[in-house]
């Protein structure tokens, strides 16, 4: 309930800029700027095997952090819109790998712990908010929330390294095409950040091992991250 309320107060009467406190505005036109970057893919250094190309918007700084934070922890629903315009011209990035399928979006799932705590699932919200402006500019996407699930309890990520990241992730994720039925889709992965992309190369391997190998990935930020000199990490077979 405080969640929703504070969610609401924020919808009525945006108080200032989540990035630079700027009065009368969720998010500024300088800090909301990086949102409207033309999409480009990324590669996280080191590069976690079985990563699928990754399309992103933005980097993982200051007003774009502030937003996704506030996003997802604060239930700031006033950020939705920002976000999703972003990650669909993601999507639709991502989308030139589909071979002229329909893209299925796949969201990375939230735990049930993370859902529990938030009170609902930011990811879903966002990537339904995207795909519905994909619809509108004619792009047939649809989402399914169901076909990536947690096999086993994670911690959280925050903090840890690439290779505990890894560590912590490795075979978490479980996934099933039984809901898949019809002609075929492209998919496509979908997450709010990339950081060390354990958690998407994970998720990408759920998926193929349940015969739905993802095309892509499509993301709104890219953290930077600089391989430090004493980690000689091979990086062969990653994206691309």
């Amino acid at each position: 309930m405080p969640r929703l309320l504070s969610a609401l107060v924020d919808l009525a009467v945006p108080a200032a800029c989540v990035g630079c406190g700027a009065w009368g505005t969720d998010l500024c036109p300088p800090c909301a700027a990086p949102l409207r970057d033309p999409p480009r893919w990324v590669r996280p250094t080191p590069c976690p095997l079985g990563l699928p190309p990754v399309a992103a918007i933005a980097a993982y700084d200051a007003g774009v952090r502030a937003a996704l934070v506030h996003h997802k922890e604060r239930a700031a629903y006033s950020l939705t819109a920002h976000l999703a315009d972003a990650l669909a011209r993601a999507v639709a990035h991502a989308a030139v790998t589909a071979d002229e399928c329909a893209p299925l979006l796949v969201p990375v799932p939230s735990s049930a712990a993370a859902r529990r705590a938030r009170g609902d699932d930011p990811l879903l919200r966002l990537v339904r908010a995207a795909a519905t402006r994909l619809r509108r500019s004619g792009v047939p996407v649809t989402v399914e929330a169901a076909v990536v699930r947690h096999g086993r309890a994670v911690r959280d990520s925050a903090g840890l390294s690439a290779p505990d990241r890894a560590a912590n992730l490795a075979g978490a994720f479980d996934a099933t095409a039984e809901r898949l039925r019809g002609p075929r889709r492209a998919v496509l992965l979908v997450d709010d950040l990339v950081t060390t992309g354990a958690t998407l190369a994970e998720a990408a391997r759920a998926l193929r091992r349940a015969g739905l190998p993802p095309v892509a990935c499509a993301v709104v930020a890219h953290a930077r991250r600089r391989l430090p000199p004493d980690l000689g990490v091979v990086t062969r077979g990653a994206a691309g």
